[in-house]
């Protein structure tokens, strides 16, 4: 038996061996086989851990504890998924998560031929091997057991911890609550308003009427390129790539066109044409909109063209599925193109709009209708509404059972 610790200053311990991340590394490079269960984990702990196994060439269960009950942040939640569906693949292991109570727990097992030869339990979660800025002065010990009655506990007990109903392999469907990040684009932005979790949900209770789900219109990454209407390269999300109307105004990658096509616009109680409303976001976020052009097909905010694009493609950004392009006429191999494969694996096709029967006053004291502005999830939606998207190929149907 012997202590790791963080090794953090003042409180550095002199012996030998025993900082967690020599520690840890050193152990894993000894074993075939590990098994992690912690409570939480970071996005630098699991860029580390995935390199280590690959280098030790060992095999991992990574089960997580806390997030089933508490909700998992999309940027996690999506970088678990994909490296339990690369592992998978590989034959190097899965990733699962706890789902019949909070498990708080941290135990590490290493394995060997089979069988385990050392086990560290203590206060560590997986961030302790790869600490960033809000753990990097968080001070963690644990200690290493290698007698053969405490490895056969641990073993028991991981094992047991692996199977349902007590936890499922993170990419099985089990409705996660998911945790939005911070849409950091909308800062400092005068037009929008902040709404609070609580008046939105008094909003929602008040929602009449037709639900209208407006495509978001994306081409496939192989067809980037192709720049027509049908692939949706220069249009919808995307108008940022198109040739800008003046050669001296240079296109932001927040600017966006979003068309809605006359299948939905002339449905009895969309909005009339030119007429600024009120819309509250699903994230909490109040503006103004309206819908203008030919045959009422544009649909944007008022008074700032950035606006709607820097909440949707802000919350694709902050979900860490595009990166924010600076300069388009750099963008040649175009990364920064909206596609539908980030649409796939964030699970989503469409933005829903929906009236209520509450009424509110811009700053002018005009009084505005309030509606409902948010992305429909795949999986929230109903069967007429999946069969609508797959008729327009916007959603295929085996696409969001796999984004699920």
């Amino acid at each position: 038996m012997d202590l790791w610790y963080s090794n953090l200053p003042p409180l550095k311990m002199k012996n030998s061996g025993s900082d967690f991340i020599e520690s840890f590394s050193r152990e894993l490079s000894k074993c075939d086989e590990v098994d992690i269960a912690v409570g939480y984990v970071s996005q630098p702990s699991l860029t580390e851990i995935n390199r280590l196994i690959r280098e030790f060439h060992v095999r991992i269960c990574l089960i997580l504890g806390m997030y089933f009950v508490e909700g998992i942040s999309e940027k996690t939640y999506r970088k678990t998924r994909q490296l339990n569906s690369q592992w998978m693949a590989e034959g190097l292991g899965e990733v699962r998560m706890v789902k019949s109570f909070k498990y708080h727990g941290k135990v590490y097992l290493f394995k060997k031929s089979g069988k385990p030869v050392a086990a560290v339990l203590g206060s560590a979660n997986l961030s302790a091997i790869k600490p960033d800025a809000p753990t990097l002065r968080q001070y963690e010990v644990a200690v290493r057991f290698d007698d053969v009655t405490t490895l056969k506990e641990c073993l028991a007990f991981i094992n047991k911890l692996k199977q349902p109903p007590i936890s499922f392999n993170i990419n099985e469907d089990h409705n996660v609550k998911i945790v939005r990040e911070n849409n950091s684009s909308l800062k400092d932005m005068a037009e929008i308003s902040d709404v609070s979790m609580r008046d939105l949900g008094l909003y929602e209770k008040h929602a009449v009427g037709t639900r209208f789900l407006l495509p978001l219109k994306v081409p496939y990454f192989k067809d980037r390129f192709i720049d027509d209407k049908r692939h949706y390269t220069q249009s919808n999300l995307n108008t940022c790539y198109a040739s800008p109307r003046s050669k001296r105004k240079l296109r932001s990658w927040y600017e966006v066109q979003f068309t809605v096509s006359n299948s939905i616009n002339k449905l009895p109680g969309y909005p009339q044409k030119g007429k600024p409303f009120l819309v509250i976001t699903d994230d909490g976020h109040s503006f103004k909109v309206h819908t203008t052009s030919a045959n009422n097909k544009q649909f944007n905010a008022v008074g700032n063209e950035q606006l709607l694009g820097r909440w949707l493609k802000g919350r694709l950004e902050a979900a860490g599925l595009v990166e924010p392009v600076q300069d388009i006429a750099t963008d040649t191999s175009r990364s920064g193109m909206i596609t539908r494969e980030m649409l796939n694996e964030y699970g989503c096709h469409s933005l829903y709009l929906q009236k209520t029967d509450k009424i509110a006053e811009d700053e002018n004291g005009n009084e505005l209708e309030v509606w409902l502005l948010g992305f429909a999830y795949d999986r929230d939606l109903s069967e007429a509404e999946r069969q609508m998207l797959a008729k327009q190929d916007i959603l295929n149907l085996n696409e969001a059972e796999e984004a699920q």
